[in-house]
This record gives C-alpha cells, structure tokens and sequence, in this order.
C-alpha cells in the first residue's frame, strides 16, 4: 500500500495506525541540497525542532484524483543554521532541508506533493523528524480516493457531542475543524458552517468512520473567501427557511436582534464595517445551496482545502479526546 510522492513511492500512515513501510525513499524537498557530513552531525545534534505542524494544500479541483502540497511549519529551532531531516511516517528513507541562519520563530517550507487516485489506499500522512525524541506532526486525513473501513476509528470525544435543531456543539465542533484544516496556509480568520446535510450526534468515545460519514456525508471541499465586516453581517443576520443561522468557529460570536445583527466580535474584537476578514467555508455554502444567500461581494482566497471530512477526522484525532463546545457561539433574540 503505497501513494505516489513527487512521482517516487513513499508510505504514508493509514487511518488505522497501520505503516506500510516500503524500500523507496521520499524525494527531495524543495529547500534540500548537500551538506558536508560533518556540519550534518553538528546540525542534527540534540533536538532543534520543538514542534512541527503539516498543512494540506490540494492543487488540483477535482476530489480525485487530486494533487496536494504539504507545508511544514517548525518551531522551537534555536538561533543559527540547522539542518533538519524528516521523513514520512513508515517511509526507511530520510530526507533533509536547510534552514538558513535567519529563519524567525516559525520556519515553513513545501515538504512535498503528493499525487493520490482511486488506487491510493491511504487516507492520511504524518511527517517524521530525525531527532533523538522521534517528534511527530498532526496527522492529516482525506477520503475521497479511498474510504476506510466503517468501524475504523479516529480518536475519540470525551463525552457526547449533540445536534441540535440549530446545530449546536457539534456544528461548533466542525466549524472548529474546518478552521484549523486551512487557517495556516490561508491566513483565514473564522469558518462558517450551516446546520444543512448534518444528521446525528458524535456518541461518547471512539470516533469511527461511519459516525463521521453518518455526520458529514457529501465530502465537500473547504474554501477561503475574504468580504467586509458590513457584508459578513448581512449573511449572518440571514436566517433560512428552516430558520437556522450560520454556525462560526470559536474565533467568532454575534448575536441577532430584530434581523440584524446587533454584536459582533471576531478574536474578542469587535468587528468593524470596513474590515476585512478571512472566512473559511465549504464552497457549496459559498454557492448559496444550503439554504443561505450566495457569497456575493467576497473574493476568492484559497482553494485548496481538504474534504470536510478529513477536516473534522484530523481535528478528533491531533485533539483527541475532544470535548464538546458550550453551543453559546450565536445568541438569537
């Protein structure tokens, strides 16, 4: 089982925490280069990376096949040049990349692109660092070139996270998902989610594939559009037939008065007219097909999200166990 990684094999870590390791290596990164072996063993000595977080970036529009970037961001590097191997989870082979002596407190690079289709039996990837405490990234998950079995599971929540008839913790929950899939490759500042196409609670404990198909069954792709604090108030204060309004990530709350919105603070902040900010959502949404208007004056800033599904699989399992959001986000009155 393996998935075609800048046209060499690499494994890559299955959903059910499985490796295929496989003799061919990853190939290099884009900032990879010779390094004398001795400045090599001063360079890997002790663990210089603190953390590292991958980020999904699909190049392609169609769900599969597809093509994707993964971004490495690595912090905790100490002042100086490093030199910084990695490899993909269950892959023999490491690779390397230079950071230069100014590379600031978050040092991000391509790590590579990946080519996945209806062959491709993997749904996630997890990166590797050559230190001596064996750091790991998040894992990242996308199902739509291949499903895994229904009772796979993917961490786990700490306690019942429901829907309500307005959608609630759980609706929360994945608009939290949907945030954290794309906010550091576009900068994007909250998620909007609609209460539309969602149809069970996440019960207490493991979290299985079926539960997630169960929750979020049509796998759309996460979008980034900018607009206006003016006009993002004109679509949250719209409630549809059902008489929903949207659900926002953590990062936001408003509340609805009389059919406008009468609060409104993004971060704490509140929200100015004339600003401009940064919304993740799944582009059916954006579309105007769920119920709500169409995202008329906004612009178009990141197409490369994952499915809503791998979103929301990724965030159980890097935030496993979850637990589920107060469903306080949004005060209608």
């Amino acid at each position: 089982m393996s998935s075609r990684f800048g046209g060499l094999v690499a494994a890559v870590v299955l959903a059910s925490g499985v490796f295929a390791p496989v003799a061919q290596a990853a190939p290099e990164p884009v900032t990879s280069g010779e390094t004398p072996p001795a400045q090599q063993a001063d360079a890997l000595a002790g663990n210089p990376v603190g953390k590292v977080t991958i980020a999904f970036e699909r190049t392609t529009a169609t769900k599969c096949p597809l093509t994707f970037k993964i971004h490495g961001y690595f912090e905790g590097l100490p002042a100086g040049f490093q030199l910084v191997r990695y490899r993909l989870v269950g892959a023999e082979k490491w690779r390397s990349f230079k950071v230069p002596d100014n590379h600031g407190a978050v040092f991000h690079t391509v790590l590579g692109t990946f080519n996945w289709d209806e062959n491709t039996e993997q749904t996630s990837v997890q990166v590797e660092i050559g230190q001596p405490d064996g750091l790991t990234s998040n894992v990242i998950h996308y199902f739509e070139c291949a499903s895994p079995g229904g009772e796979e599971t993917f961490g786990a929540t700490a306690e019942k996270i429901p829907l309500t008839p307005s959608g609630g913790p759980l609706v929360e929950l994945v608009a939290d998902a949907y945030l954290d899939a794309v906010q550091a490759v576009s900068g994007a500042e909250v998620a909007l989610v609609s209460r539309y196409g969602f149809h069970t609670d996440l019960d207490e404990g493991p979290v299985t594939y079926e539960e997630l198909w169960a929750t979020q069954p049509a796998g759309l792709a996460i979008d980034v559009h900018a607009m206006t604090g003016a006009r993002l108030k004109e679509l949250l204060a719209y409630r549809n037939p059902s008489g929903w309004v949207l659900t926002p990530s953590s990062s936001l709350r408003y509340t609805v008065q009389d059919g406008a919105v009468t609060e409104i603070t993004l971060n704490g902040v509140p929200v100015t007219d004339t600003q401009v900010i940064k919304i993740a959502a799944n582009y059916i949404l954006m579309g105007g097909w769920q119920g709500f208007p169409q995202w008329t004056d906004s612009t178009g800033v990141y197409h490369g999200g994952p499915d809503d599904r791998g979103a929301l699989a990724s965030y159980i399992v890097n935030n496993s166990p979850v637990r589920a959001p107060q469903g306080d986000r949004v005060t209608i009155r």
